[in-house]
């Protein structure tokens, strides 16, 4: 059987095995304390959620790459791996809401990943960041939001922010170029549902197209209007 590491360097693997364009999401999610109980329950059961569906798609499966980073503390809970290999971690709430580190750090590991792709020949659609939070930055967000502004402006990113009760939600249209949303309750589920879609829109669309999302705050939607 050929054997792809006797010819490539071992991080470009997975590359030559699946030259896929790739489509990367990083999740930022807030774990402080407040999100304890019945929240972290319900984000828990939300990323199970977007496993399924991602894998109900062959074409998400090879295009779209995920990393999730919990904040409260920072910690890179998962690494880019491709929707295939992607396991959702069980998160625990604990600690502070140090918002804008765990910003910079998602915006770091975006950086690495598309030197990654660049390296092994491999095109990308415009990475996204996915930020979910029930409170405000407890430390200093400032740059962060300066950062998001200009990964925006450059298009080198799109950046989502979504508001669990409580989220500050000035702090956050600081932040984010985009309306931030709130989320109607605790509808996690069907949050990573439609993150879900959009992301598999945008996988089976070539990259630098402009695909139209689902607006999820029409009625029956997850999201509302602060």
């Amino acid at each position: 059987m050929f054997d792809f590491t006797d010819q490539v360097p071992f991080d470009g693997v997975e590359f030559a095995e699946n030259p896929e364009p790739r489509c990367p999401c990083v999740l930022l999610l807030d774990t402080s304390n407040s999100m304890s109980g019945k929240r972290i329950d319900e984000l828990n059961k939300g990323l199970q959620t977007f496993k399924d569906e991602l894998m109900a798609d062959s074409m998400s499966l090879k295009r779209i790459e995920l990393s999730v980073v919990s904040f409260g503390p920072v910690n890179v809970q998962t690494e880019f791996q491709t929707a295939d290999l992607f396991i959702p971690p069980t998160l625990k709430a604990d600690g502070m809401t140090p918002m804008g580190e765990a910003i910079e750090k998602g915006i770091e590991l975006i950086q690495q990943r598309k030197e990654k792709y660049r390296e092994n020949g491999i095109s990308y659609y415009r990475p996204w960041m996915f930020l979910i939070t029930d409170g405000a930055p407890t430390d200093r967000w400032q740059k962060a939001a300066n950062l998001i502004k200009d990964a925006e402006s450059n298009k080198s990113l799109m950046f989502f922010a979504v508001g669990v009760e409580g989220a500050n939600m000035d702090i956050l249209k600081q932040i984010s170029v985009r309306d931030p949303l709130k989320l109607d309750g605790l509808r996690f589920r069907d949050l990573f549902s439609w993150l879900s879609n959009s992301l598999s829109s945008v996988s089976r669309s070539t990259p630098g197209d402009s695909v139209p999302l689902e607006n999820p705050v029409t009625p029956g939607g997850w999201g509302l209007i602060e």
